[in-house]
């Protein structure tokens, strides 16, 4: 991935300094806008990537769209349980107010605010993200987004980011830290054409999840470890899933392994 960083037209002096704090973080060329469109940019530095520090926060401008921090179906499922409706992913975990919960690929961070609403005000939900490009824009989203809903808002904030790969951190982390340790790696197909998570498959690791990761996490979770994945997915067998937990006309389903700590 060739990235470049810019700013929208006629940037605040706040949006130039913005621009130069995440080109220094991304370790990526800051590229003055200068009334260049963004395909002039590109071809002007061979980029195939620009990230534009925008107004409301960084949009990622990929080859297959753009990418940028929404709620996506979070708030649908937020209101979906205060109205007492069940949740498949809350229920693999058996998420109760007051738990922690470890999501290993953060992406979007939409299971991890669903996860932060139902753990609560005493639980506490760390995502992490190893593409530095997506743990900087969902990790201002989760900072700044305003939904204009206090509890949505609360819950985003809660949600700790951090830029690491699971497959080394999870060995950095004391036993039992965690009461669930949740993976949702990238499908090997995907269910749906979304064209709103083309851009972050363009993005984000597309490794499956593999055996001694599902060991460490073991070690590391109290209660459960989860895996979300597609419906009849040979992962779950692959990496020893045996409870399956889904809607019966959903195309995602999730393995649960006790961990009995």
């Amino acid at each position: 991935m060739n990235l470049i960083v810019t700013t929208i037209h006629k940037p605040t002096p706040a949006a130039e300094e913005y621009a130069r704090a995440l080109a220094s973080r991304l370790g990526a060329p800051l590229v003055a806008r200068e009334r260049r469109s963004l395909a002039a940019l590109r071809a002007a530095y061979g980029a195939d990537t620009v990230l534009v520090a925008a107004k409301d926060g960084p949009v990622v401008h990929t080859p297959d769209g753009a990418y940028f921090f929404h709620l996506s179906m979070a708030e649908l499922r937020i209101n979906n349980l205060k109205d007492g409706k069940p949740d498949h992913m809350i229920a693999a975990m058996g998420l109760a107010p007051g738990m922690s919960v470890l999501d290993c690929t953060l992406g979007l961070a939409t299971d991890a605010i669903v996860a932060s609403f139902a753990a609560g005000e005493e639980g506490r939900v760390v995502g992490l993200e190893s593409s530095p490009l997506i743990a900087a824009v969902t990790g201002y989203g989760l900072a700044a987004f305003a939904s204009g809903r206090p509890d949505v808002d609360a819950a985003l904030r809660r949600v700790a980011v951090v830029n690491a790969d699971y497959n080394g951190h999870l060995a950095t982390l004391p036993a039992a830290s965690f009461d669930i340790v949740f993976f949702d790696p990238m499908f090997r197909t995907p269910v749906m054409a979304s064209s709103s998570l083309q851009p972050l498959r363009q993005l984000a690791d597309p490794r499956p999840v593999g055996p001694a990761a599902i060991a460490a996490a073991r070690l590391v979770a109290r209660r459960r470890v989860v895996m979300k994945e597609a419906r009849g997915s040979g992962e779950f067998a692959r990496l020893g899933f045996a409870t399956i937990v889904g809607g019966k006309y959903s195309s995602v389903h999730y393995g649960v392994m006790e961990t009995g700590c």
